[in-house]
């Protein structure tokens, strides 16, 4: 009756994961019995909002939408249907698997999980339809992943950090300090400072700017702050105010001196470094890869995709992710190619799937990842030679093209970190 009650449940959120798919587009379409109909369709009726079965109903709206159109969203409300259930039967029902972890414990990450693949699914198919991701999903998403790692701590993915092996949760150090000193560290003005520049170093990246060096950094950097004032929303505003004070009143009443047992603050500290890490290393590889290849090699929608992801999954999780795309880009792009034909490459489901496979496999994932993290401070330094060698490989292919091809489009590469989220990838 639970995996039963659970499908239902995933294909009625699948009713609105469809609606917004096709509303939250920046091509937005009538399509779903949630959206106002097509001026040449027929009234909807009552039966045509009821999950999967409703698209059969609508199958008469194909001369307006295509034939076909209802195949995938029938399709969509199944397959998250069947995913609610067997997340649960997968995280929850085999019970806990080491001594800290309750039931509640489960139901908590489940519940973060099914979170994410929500918004990583609306993402996902806008991102196929259109190679754009908007910002009405990741910026909500990341605000939402703030909340859940306060309101929900124990929800964090486990990890095993000491020797002998213990469960201890995923923190931002990786065993790389004594327990006294972490706690220590988590209640020092340092720490606090720290998450506070995460968030504020987010909100200020989200809102789009420009920014050119075709006139020099002077000129660039006063079309900055142009760009920034003149699209500065009062919404991000208020978002930044909020979620500052709040940070602050976290690590006041909600660290580990206050209350022993409480994981809050590190909970939502490991939240913000895990959104920072996400956004700033695809910003980094947007940045090398669009300097490299002269033209634009990834949208700033992926940057704030990433932050997403961080947010909900931690530091850890986000560098093991985007090492895990690659595997998915092999699937999805030749899955891609056999039904459609098209060559086109959007990175966000490749992320996406890289994290809906980290979900699933995060203890053995963590077994094989954990050596490195243990590195402590090279990872960092690792992570800046493979970027700078990614760089040299990607200048030898344009050079390659250049050669072999006789040139390529002149494009401006000082314009390639003109970062707005809408703007193509």
């Amino acid at each position: 009756m639970i995996y039963i009650l659970l499908f239902v449940l995933g294909a009625t959120v699948a009713t609105q994961l469809n609606r917004g798919i096709y509303r939250l587009a920046w091509f937005a379409r009538p399509i779903g019995p949630w959206s106002t109909p097509h001026v040449d369709a027929l009234p909807r009726k009552l039966h045509d909002r009821i999950p999967i079965v409703g698209w059969v109903g609508l199958r008469r709206e194909a001369s307006i939408h295509g034939r076909g159109f209802w195949i995938r969203p029938m399709l969509l409300e199944v397959a998250t249907g069947a995913c609610f259930a067997a997340l649960y039967w997968y995280e929850v029902a085999g019970g806990p698997t080491c001594e800290i972890e309750t039931v509640a414990v489960l139901q908590s990450r489940y519940l973060k999980h099914i979170v994410l693949f929500a918004l990583m699914l609306v993402a996902t198919f806008i991102d196929f339809d259109e190679q754009t991701i908007p910002d009405a999903i990741t910026v909500p998403g990341v605000v939402l992943a703030l909340i859940l790692a306060v309101v929900l701590p124990m929800s964090r993915e486990v990890v095993w950090v000491w020797r002998p092996p213990q469960c201890e949760f995923l923190s931002v150090v990786s065993g790389v300090m004594r327990a006294k000193e972490w706690t220590a560290y988590l209640t020092s003005v340092k720490c606090l400072l720290i998450g506070l520049a995460c968030f504020i170093g987010w909100c200020i990246a989200v809102v789009p700017w420009l920014w050119t060096t075709r006139r020099g950094l002077k000129k660039a950097f006063q079309y900055y702050v142009a760009s920034f004032r003149r699209r500065l929303s009062p919404i991000m505003v208020v978002i930044a105010i909020i979620g500052s004070l709040a940070i602050l009143l976290v690590w006041k009443f909600l660290n580990p001196v206050v209350l022993v047992v409480d994981h809050r603050w590190e909970s939502l500290f490991s939240a913000l470094v895990g959104m920072a890490a996400g956004g700033g290393l695809i910003w980094a590889v947007r940045i090398v890869g669009s300097h490299a290849l002269g033209q634009e090699a990834m949208g700033f929608g992926d940057v704030t995709l990433m932050a997403m992801i961080g947010a909900f999954l931690g530091w850890q999780a986000t560098l093991i992710v985007f090492f895990l795309a690659p595997f998915a880009a092999l699937f999805i792009s030749v899955s891609q190619w056999l039904l459609t034909r098209r060559r086109d490459i959007a990175f966000g489901p490749y992320l996406c799937g890289g994290a809906c496979y980290l979900v699933v496999d995060w203890d053995n994932m963590w077994v094989r990842a954990r050596p490195i993290f243990e590195l402590g401070l090279f990872v960092p330094g690792v992570l800046a030679v493979g970027l700078a060698l990614m760089g040299v490989l990607l200048i030898g292919m344009r050079w390659l093209r250049e050669t072999l091809f006789g040139g390529c489009e002149d494009v401006d590469d000082s314009t390639t970190d003109a970062a707005s989220p809408r703007e193509g990838k």
